[in-house]
């Protein structure tokens, strides 16, 4: 285990039983950091939790909705009484749906805005002393839309964008003491956050196969490949980027329109 890039060490991730952060937590348990599992699906929750303890680590399952202020404190807090600290942020939940400047209703520009910027700042805040005292990172999980403009999905875009400002700002303001935060930029992913945003089987595989002609790479991404990203960001190896926004898109974010 002491061989391990992350021994000893804690890493708390969000939207950790499904998509990028399930492989997040997975990829940071096999690396010896112990899990702080952040979900709102308790046996989701349950499920992750056997596969980090059977990779040989510690994990504290926490049902929170990240959105709700008070489930936000209280995870952080009973992630450090657990285990002493956080080293690693891993901000992975997030939320779309479908809309126009048009059609977009009040109501989903406030739960996208919530769930990937707000809660992300709100989280951010609550584990900064313990980053401070133990020198961590963080690791944000946004979208190529964040850098890149695209119809029908106004809200996420903005809040994509939004979340990459955030990265960027708070760099800055922590560098003088130590704390990196960093930001990856995925492409299309395969991950259940379209169907839980409305798009139904159908329309999702249609969806999927036209993605192969719009990344130049001719394929979408696994969550593995984002948590891969995600792991180096968070390790010594990446000591000195802070600030970073990276693509990680299959060539996506250097396309035109089409």
């Amino acid at each position: 285990m002491a061989d391990k890039k992350f021994a000893n060490k804690v890493a708390f991730v969000t939207g950790a039983t499904s998509g990028i952060g399930h492989a997040c937590a997975l990829a940071f348990a096999a690396e010896g950091a112990r899990l702080a599992c952040v979900g709102r699906n308790e046996e989701a929750l349950k499920a992750v939790s056997r596969e980090i303890t059977n990779l040989g680590t510690d994990v504290l399952p926490i049902r929170a909705d990240v959105s709700s202020d008070d489930e936000a404190a209280n995870a952080v807090s009973r992630a450090v009484e657990q285990f002493g600290g956080i080293d690693v942020l891993v901000n992975a939940a997030g939320h779309i749906s479908s809309g126009t400047i048009e059609t977009t209703e009040l109501s989903a520009w406030d739960e996208m805005l919530n769930v990937n910027v707000r809660a992300v700042f709100h989280l951010m805040q609550r584990a900064m002393p313990s980053l401070i005292e133990r020198r961590g990172s963080i690791v944000n999980v946004s979208s190529v839309t964040g850098l890149r403009a695209f119809p029908g999905v106004l809200a996420y875009c903005v809040s994509k964008a939004a979340l990459d400002q955030l990265t960027r700002c708070a760099s800055l303001e922590m560098a003088a003491k130590s704390v990196r935060i960093n930001a990856v930029n995925p492409g299309v992913v395969v991950t259940q956050i379209h169907k839980r945003g409305g798009m139904d089987q159908e329309a999702y595989d249609a969806f999927l196969e036209r993605s192969k002609t719009t990344h130049p790479l001719g394929r979408v991404g696994r969550p593995e490949e984002i948590a891969a990203l995600v792991l180096f960001l968070a390790s010594d190896e990446a000591s000195w980027i802070t600030g970073a926004t990276y693509s990680i898109d299959g060539g996506r974010a250097q396309t035109c329109a089409r």
